[in-house]
């Protein structure tokens, strides 16, 4: 359609990944299985926690939260991205595009906050342990969901608004397997500055004030292990800590390797297999990394093993 001299794109081309033709059914084969263990692995881990009542703690809630935003988070770009790896047709309309970008920012967004909603609570559990129940009250976790879970619906809303109001022309072809704000920006035609200072303002703030939250939640947890005279005692807080640290160190890594140091041009194959990392990798080893490193989840999956399995 033709409008001022512009051509309006109605879709989006998505270039994929950079793979060899050749090796498109083993990459295909590998991000099915990635997907498909994210799936499980999550989902086993919230019903997990529903089913056992020694799980209906404030840290699982929190859990049980994360593991659905990761398998959410996974899902807005993964089905899309394997069905084009099998079709000659990689396109993807303008509807579908901003669909895409309004999930996968809500549920960024929703990990972060998660993540620094746990901090807190592993630091009033080590730091305040008396005060722990009467701190982290039933109301005060749901609350902290549910105002979570606002706050990322209204960022992703506010930037699918602002995106919906800018025009693409000339080039309709995304270097890139789903669509990523920054790359759309590099193919609007209109001015994006109101976008990015929306970015800077908003943006730059939310990501970075809770991960300064979070360093200083665990330096002070630190400071609180090495008060305890107690080797058990160390060892309960780094096994219920190590986890969730671990989880952050991923997650933030690969987005601060992504967004706060990119390159010039389009997306390099660099940034396409960080993006991966965060994207696909982080999701499916979420629930590895609680499991194994965490006894109460190991002791409810041999339960339900138990129960399901006739003696």
């Amino acid at each position: 359609m033709i409008k001022n001299n512009q051509t309006l794109f109605t879709q989006f081309l998505l270039l994929g990944l950079p793979i060899p033709a050749e090796h498109h059914q083993l990459f295909f084969t590998l991000f099915l299985s990635m997907y498909l263990t994210t799936i499980l692995g999550n989902l086993i881990i919230i019903l997990l926690i529903r089913l056992d009542s020694h799980l209906h703690t404030p840290m699982y809630l929190f859990l049980s939260n994360l593991s659905f935003s990761d398998l959410c988070f996974s899902s807005v770009t993964m089905p899309k991205l394997l069905q084009n790896m099998q079709s000659q047709d990689t396109s993807i309309t303008y509807a579908g595009c901003l669909t895409q970008m309004y999930f996968f920012v809500l549920f960024g967004g929703l990990e972060i906050f998660l993540l620094v909603v746990m901090a807190y609570d592993r630091y009033v559990a080590t730091c305040l342990p008396l005060h722990y129940t009467s701190i982290m009250s039933l109301k005060l976790c749901v609350f902290l969901v549910l105002l979570s879970w606002v706050i990322s619906m209204l960022y992703s809303m506010l930037h699918t608004l602002l995106l919906a109001r800018l025009s693409f022309c000339e080039d309709n072809m995304i270097c890139h397997f789903f669509c990523d704000m920054s790359v759309l920006f590099k193919l609007a035609c209109s001015d994006i500055y109101i976008n990015e200072l929306m970015i800077f303002i908003l943006g730059g703030p939310l990501t970075l004030i809770p991960f300064l939250f979070i360093v200083v939640s665990y330096v002070q947890i630190i400071f609180s292990i090495l008060k305890a005279s107690s080797t058990r005692a160390i060892y309960k807080v780094f096994s219920t800590c190590g986890s969730h640290l671990t989880v952050v160190s991923l997650f933030y890594g690969t987005i601060i390797g992504l967004y706060l140091c990119p390159s010039d041009n389009n997306f390099t194959a660099k940034e396409t297999s960080i993006a991966i990392m965060y994207t696909v990798v982080t999701p499916m080893l979420n629930p590895f990394i609680y499991s194994l490193r965490n006894r109460d989840i190991k002791e409810a999956l041999i339960k339900v093993l138990i129960k399901k399995i006739p003696l």
